[in-house]
């Protein structure tokens, strides 16, 4: 007899689900109806049929948010990885994905890695002025590897970053057993040999998840987390302060006169490389229909 029971999806692969439930792990593949609507992500909670270690899965449960790319359901927090030095981040990949997460009221973590080789001081400054939890560590020395600990504890996290960052490196320091592969980096490229091929979530406790997902390149806005313009500003929390003081109610905060938001990057409240990212997010934001965005 199938036995009924609710449980979390911890890996996809070939559409097969790894399905952690109170009575263990089971792999599982979907009921029809799931696949042709809307297929299950891990870290989505659902509930299955098991029986004899085989499962079924029947139900998607309410989801608090979602992502496309990569795909996983239900994130606590967005540990996004950034270095300034082999290779050097950034910042508008990091402003990419902190406005996608914004825009779904999912945290962001800032994890500012091999600081024992560049203290990437100006880097720390600009997300610390922005708002964010901003974590300085190095998987050589240990340095922030607790307080990172503690910052996902409890929680499902997401690990993501450009290529050759150092996400495996910090997550083989907060779980060793894992041994995940590491890529190296070239010192030519400078970047990783990218080694994330899939979603998986790697417990660190019986309350914490960590999703090690791949780099930034697959959190591309083209046909998947679409900000519409006017909702693309309260994706940038450094922003939230001078909103709704500007002169006209429906300011892009671009070139309107008495905009807050221009006057507070004049006065040095907000930084520049934020402006400019929310610029660009803008102007592709713009060009998308409403009819677009996926539901």
């Amino acid at each position: 007899m199938n036995k009924r029971e609710e449980g979390r999806i911890l890996q996809s692969v070939s559409g097969r689900y790894l399905v952690r439930t109170p009575s263990g792990d089971i792999s599982c593949q979907p009921r029809g109806r799931l696949r042709l609507s809307d297929s299950p992500l891990v870290g989505d909670w659902v509930e299955i049929t098991a029986d004899h270690g085989r499962g079924m899965v029947e139900a998607i449960l309410p989801r608090r948010n979602r992502f496309i790319r990569p795909a996983i359901a239900n994130v606590d927090a967005l540990v996004v990885f950034a270095a300034n030095v082999n290779p050097v981040t950034d910042p508008f990949l990091v402003d990419r994905v902190t406005a996608i997460a914004g825009d779904q009221g999912v945290p962001v973590i800032l994890c500012v890695n091999k600081c024992d080789l560049d203290p990437a001081v100006d880097l720390i400054r600009i997300y610390r002025n922005a708002g964010y939890w901003v974590i300085p560590t190095s998987a050589e020395t240990g340095e922030g590897i607790e307080e990172l600990r503690h910052a996902v504890s409890g929680k499902l996290t997401a690990f993501t970053g450009n290529s050759g960052v150092g996400k495996s490196s910090i997550l083989n320091r907060l779980c060793p057993e894992l041994e995940l592969k590491t890529g190296e980096v070239s010192e030519k490229l400078g970047r990783g040999r990218h080694t994330t091929r899939h979603v998986q979530l790697y417990p660190l406790d019986e309350s914490t998840y960590v999703a090690d997902t791949p780099g930034f390149s697959s959190f591309d806005t083209d046909m998947m987390e679409l900000i519409l313009k006017e909702n693309l500003q309260y994706a940038f929390p450094d922003f939230a302060p001078f909103l709704g003081g500007c002169q006209f109610r429906d300011c892009s905060h671009r070139a309107e006169p008495g905009c807050q938001v221009t006057k507070a990057l004049k006065d040095g409240k907000i930084e520049r490389t934020r402006y400019e990212s929310y610029l660009r997010l803008y102007e592709k934001a713009e060009q998308i229909k409403v009819w677009e965005r996926k539901p």
